[in-house]
């Protein structure tokens, strides 16, 4: 194990060992309080351009699961093709993994998606920098190679384009409802929760003018990066709204340019929200729901129109967790309903959206 060092861009430096693919990498650092599931978290497309922390001490004890397609095209057990987180950093990383679905371990399949892992780092400390003075872009450098030290950009990079579909994919086709997806950078749950409710979805990349095509819904899926940046995604969002009434269901990044679409603003969280214990409350009810949640970004429940209103709140901060229509079936949820890793209790909202259709 080479020695390594994360320098924060406010001169912070935390020392550790590498144990995954050995190279330089810069990005923006932010942590994840989830106890486990980084599978799902290195292949979920919302983490592109980040350096990711695990807030939770011992990681890689569980291994890593085969990396199958089903004859559908979809990952069986990952949330897309690839990592794409540009690093992982654990306090403790376990060399030894026993469970009876891994194949590999995690450094394995670090090094052969060619990611970086380090370890040895007070992750517990690293979070409470990240919270006191927010995000902020890092990089990870070998201490023998002082040389290379990369830099990068997080925001206004359009990472949304990056991780995409490029071209137009069918799914169960031939149902009798259909749903448009605008992929942002959509998890595999999204799809997998969508098939098995009978629809057929049509994934079409994020600037794609889909409102030709014959279709009785619209989803907008999760996705990395500023929602600033989507612009062409937007206006064919508004687009259709202003064609038809058909029902639009929005998840995370879907969230946000569905409030863009509509007039509203999106601000950036100091720290944002990682993790798989975020309590949200229905508005007007007194119901409460455990959320896997995965975002930088927030509406501003001030910009919101007078057609529009919050679904639900974040009761730890009071952030907006996902906007409706007041007359329209339109409705969105910032956490990620799906999960995958993480609670399920509210993936009741896609058989609201099926409804709909």
């Amino acid at each position: 194990m080479r020695n390594v060092t994360l320098i924060l861009d406010n001169g912070c430096q935390f020392h550790g060992k590498s144990f995954g693919y050995e190279k330089a990498v810069a990005g923006e650092v932010v942590f994840n309080t989830a106890m486990t599931g980084y599978p799902e978290s290195l292949t979920d497309p919302s983490y592109a351009g980040q350096l990711m922390t695990l807030t939770y001490p011992l990681v890689g004890n569980y291994g890593v699961p085969p990396f199958s397609i089903e004859a559908n095209g979809i990952p069986t057990f990952m949330e897309s093709d690839k990592i794409h987180a540009e690093a992982i950093i654990v306090n403790n990383y376990s060399e030894c993994f026993s469970h009876w679905n891994a194949t590999e371990s995690l450094a394995e399949w670090l090094k052969r998606e060619q990611v970086p892992g380090i370890t040895g780092i007070d992750t517990r400390h690293l979070t409470k920098v990240l919270r006191e003075h927010g995000v902020m872009m890092g990089k990870i450098v070998f201490d023998d190679c002082p040389d290379q030290c990369p830099t990068a950009t997080y925001e206004g990079e359009n990472f949304v384009a990056k991780v995409s579909c490029s071209e137009v994919i069918r799914y169960n086709e031939g149902a009798e409802k259909k749903v448009v997806l605008v992929d942002c950078g959509v998890k595999a749950n999204i799809l997998r929760c969508l098939i098995k409710r009978g629809v057929e979805v049509i994934r079409v990349p994020w600037n794609y003018d889909f409102t030709a095509i014959p279709y009785h819904g619209l989803f907008i899926s999760n996705g990395p990066g500023d929602p600033d940046t989507c612009s062409e995604a937007v206006e064919n969002i508004r687009k259709a709204m202003s064609l038809s009434h058909r029902p639009i269901f929005g998840i995370c990044m879907g969230n946000q340019l569905l409030a863009k679409a509509g007039g509203a603003s999106i601000y950036k969280l100091k720290y944002g929200h990682r993790s798989h214990n975020q309590p949200v409350r229905m508005e007007g009810t007194d119901r409460c729901f455990i959320t896997s949640q995965n975002h930088g970004y927030a509406v501003d429940n001030a910009t919101l129109g007078s057609d529009w209103e919050p679904l639900f709140t974040n009761m730890n901060d009071g952030s907006n967790e996902g906007i409706r229509h007041k007359s329209k079936p339109w409705f969105s949820a910032q956490f990620h309903p799906e999960a995958a890793s993480g609670p399920t209790d509210t993936e009741f909202l896609f058989d609201e959206f099926v409804k709909l259709l």
